[in-house]
């Protein structure tokens, strides 16, 4: 997925009484001022990252009576991986190494961008009626950075169930179970579901921070009451997580070591500086299909780069 934006950052986090930081979402038109809204939590103007994940964008139930859904055409990654993740719903992807692959929940689409790549994400003709999800980015560390790219699907995911919750591990691992979804850095990205009324402890690391966004329902965690649409920022020491569900609900937790090389990010690049960026954007712009490659079977024009500022780009720390 595409940022579409050239600065991705929303605004702060508003604090909370306890030792945890609410990062409030904004609204973001996917695809453009008529495209279908995302609401992001990750970058923000506070805090960019929880370990290596450094961009999240949340959206739906999106009814798609009279509409044509998802439409992100062919736009280009380096120095991440993409992380699709959907509740409810299904996405076509292509990308420049040739694979075709259709997304429906439980399931996980991975692409790690390294050195350069390209796709596309779009609603298929034949779909559900609702569409929800989540878009992630996880960093590379700069030994991987320039890895050669690759796509993978993973259909079946190891899950956890203690009384009323039950964990999908799409990322790392949690609790013993470990997704076979290759990590180039120490992380947990899983789906939580609780059932009405459930009150449970997850088992977390200490070394790990944490975050969580409540997706459906709502629930308490860590004393903080949260419902779709912030996320809660636990920070790191914890062993254990408590949750008290209200309805049923789902949440999405990520956790990590504390990613702390400095970065530079902009638009849909990952780098260690400005130049990284530029010329990065140059060999997009240029059609450059070394670097980027094609995407075949899109019906519709790649995304355009925007201009770049006119200072240079600085490398950030995960807190700013």
């Amino acid at each position: 997925m595409s940022s579409l934006e050239a600065d991705p950052e929303v605004p702060g986090p508003a604090r909370s009484s306890h030792e945890v930081e609410l990062l409030e979402g904004a609204s973001v038109a996917l695809g453009g001022p008529r495209g279908m809204d995302v609401v992001r939590t990750l970058p923000s103007r506070h805090r960019r990252m929880v370990g290596a994940w450094c961009f999240l964008d949340a959206y739906g139930p999106h009814d798609l009576t009279g509409s044509a859904g998802m439409r992100v055409g062919p736009h280009p990654h380096i120095g991440l991986q993409t992380v699709s993740w959907l509740v409810s719903g299904e996405i076509l992807h292509r990308d420049s190494l040739g694979h075709r692959q259709e997304i429906r929940p439980g399931q996980l689409n991975l692409m790690t961008a390294g050195r350069g790549i390209s796709h596309s994400e779009e609603t298929p003709p034949v779909r559900s009626s609702v569409l929800q999800g989540v878009q992630l980015w996880v960093a590379l560390p700069d030994n991987d950075r320039d890895t050669a790219p690759s796509f993978d699907h993973h259909p079946d995911l190891p899950t956890l169930t203690d009384g009323g919750l039950t964990a999908t591990v799409v990322m790392g691992e949690l609790a013993g179970a470990t997704s076979p979804a290759r990590c180039y850095s120490p992380l947990v990205g899983a789906e939580i579901t609780l059932t009405a009324g459930t009150e449970a402890q997850l088992p977390l690391r200490p070394d790990f921070e944490y975050a969580i966004l409540t997706l459906d329902g709502a629930v308490t965690a860590a004393d903080t009451p949260l419902k779709p649409g912030p996320l809660l920022y636990l920070g790191s020491g914890r062993s254990t997580l408590s949750l008290s569900a209200g309805p049923q609900t789902r949440l999405m937790l990520l956790g990590g070591e504390p990613f702390t090389e400095k970065l530079v990010m902009w638009w849909n690049f990952i780098g260690r500086d400005h130049d990284d960026i530029v010329n990065a954007r140059q060999a997009w712009e240029s059609g450059e299909d070394r670097r980027f490659g094609t995407v075949h079977g899109y019906d519709g024009p790649p995304i355009p780069a925007p201009p770049m500022p006119v200072t240079r780009l600085v490398p950030r720390g995960r807190v700013r």
